[in-house]
This record gives C-alpha cells, sequence and structure tokens, in this order.
C-alpha cells in the first residue's frame, strides 16, 4: 500500500520536483533527458562511437551530435530504417555517420559494428522482453565507455532488484503505470493492451534503479555514475569484464559432461 501511494505520489509534476530537490539536497546525482548530449561530449571526443536505438523518435540526432563533438567514427543501430529527417540531415551536413540496419541482439549486427570506445543506448532496454540480452550486446560492442538511459520505477524499501513485466497485465495494473500526468502521453502496452504487432514497440519492463545496476553489472559493467529521476536513469557505465554468458555445449562437451555426471553419481535435483 505505501509503495502504490509512493508511485502514485511521484507522478504528480509538483511532488515529483520537490522530491528532485530533496534527493539533491542528499547529495545525489539528479539527471535529465536533456543531459544526453552532455555526455556524449564529455565521452566521444576521438572515440569510436555506437548509438544502439539512433533512429526511432530521434532520426539519429545523438549519432551527429558525436561526429561534431569529434569522435573519429560514429555508427547508429536500428531495427528501423534511416528516417527522410535522418538522411537529410546526413545529406546537410556532409556527415560520415554509418547507419546499420539490424536487430542490436543479432551476433551477425554485432560484428558488423565490432568493437566501439563508446556505445550509446537511450530508451531501448525497457522496450525488450529480454534486457540482459540487450546489455550483453552492449557489452560485447563496447571497449570503454557505455552511456545507456532507461526508463525505470521508483525502489521500494526493503526489497532491493525489484521488477514489474509489464505485458498481460490488467487495464486498472497498466494504468497504475501510465506517466501520462508527466507528460508522456502514450506508453505502447501500458496506455494500451499489449500488442503482438507492436513488436519492441511494447513497454516489457519496469525495473527498479537497483535493478538495472545489478544488471549491468552481471553484464560485465562497473557503474560509474547513476543520473536518478523518479521514472527513468541515466547510467555511466565502464567495460570491465566478460558478461555473464552460459553457452550449450558441443555435442562432444555435452557427451564427456554426461559421462562425468554419471561416474559421480550426481542426482538431478527434486
Amino acid at each position: 500500500m505505501l509503495y502504490r501511494l509512493k508511485v502514485l505520489l511521484l507522478k504528480s509534476k509538483w511532488l515529483n520536483i520537490r522530491w528532485q530537490n530533496y534527493r539533491r539536497r542528499k547529495g545525489d546525482k539528479i539527471g535529465n533527458y536533456n543531459m544526453l548530449p552532455e555526455f556524449i561530449k564529455k565521452y566521444a571526443p576521438g572515440k569510436s562511437f555506437v548509438d544502439v536505438g539512433c533512429m526511432w523518435g530521434v532520426n539519429g540526432e545523438y549519432a551527429f551530435i558525436a561526429e561534431e563533438a569529434g569522435a573519429t567514427r560514429v555508427q547508429g543501430i536500428d531495427v528501423f530504417g534511416p528516417t527522410p529527417e535522418f538522411l537529410e540531415k546526413k545529406k546537410e551536413r556532409n556527415s560520415n555517420v554509418e547507419f546499420l540496419l539490424g536487430d542490436a541482439l543479432s551476433p551477425t549486427t554485432i560484428r558488423k559494428a565490432g568493437e566501439c570506445d563508446v556505445v550509446f543506448c537511450a530508451g531501448v532496454l525497457y522496450h525488450l522482453p529480454s534486457p540482459y540480452e540487450l546489455l550483453i550486446a552492449l557489452r560485447r560492442m563496447c571497449k570503454e565507455t557505455l552511456i545507456l538511459r532507461s526508463s525505470t520505477i521508483p525502489e521500494r524499501k526493503g526489497l532491493k532488484n525489484m521488477a514489474v513485466f509489464w505485458p498481460m497485465l490488467d487495464e486498472k495494473e497498466r494504468s497504475f503505470w501510465s506517466l501520462k500526468k508527466l507528460g508522456l502521453l502514450h506508453q505502447e502496452g501500458i496506455s494500451n493492451a499489449f500488442s503482438f504487432d507492436a513488436g519492441y514497440g511494447n513497454w516489457f519492463w519496469g525495473l527498479t534503479p537497483s535493478c538495472l545496476k545489478s544488471l549491468l553489472q552481471l553484464a560485465g559493467f562497473e557503474v560509474v555514475e547513476m543520473w536518478g529521476e523518479a521514472f527513468a536513469q541515466t547510467v555511466i557505465c565502464r567495460a570491465v569484464a566478460s558478461p555473464f554468458l552460459k553457452e550449450l555445449p558441443n555435442e562432444e562437451e555435452a557427451a564427456a559432461e554426461a559421462i562425468a555426471i554419471s561416474k559421480a553419481g550426481i542426482a538431478r535435483p527434486a
């Protein structure tokens, strides 16, 4: 009950601002969407840069910002083709930004992009049914720095790493997570029922900041900075380790493993 009240109160613009001011006085880093160009300008100069999810709603704008900031090579990846706005800007700027059409989860797309010094990904993570798989893909592309922005949900006291899966919730439960009062007029799969036709356009996951941080660490990133908002996080990460990834053995490895298990007399857990 208290958590539901907390979420409802934070959806009020006035109380949301009061919350931000309170957290700022406590020393927390409070972020906002408009800070993204600052982070790009800080980390992109002299580095290779890739924007994963570069097209939807932004028409490659962050890729162009990275190029203007002095990135040595700039790529953009999206499952949506290049928009007329993107192509027009590219022509006007005589830009060398490269666009790759493909799913970032695909090994083919990852190979085409190669390893980049800076990986940027904003507004994508919560649109995937398997967010950890995206973080693994980002880690495989990332040599140094990840700039990630994602919608999140507020923390629940005493319950770290909480998450909410939105598809298939009824209308009453979906409406609880609507951010219409904060100016987000439509959230596919929350404002309306989950649509199979909408694909990645649906909102799949509401992750708490603690859950997001743990997923990033599991994927091989060290969280350097978290700039928080009531319903979003902007995170700066450093690539530090290989992601946790269990791959299936080949036939020979599987046979050897089966023999070892049999000899050891290991029983399947109940």
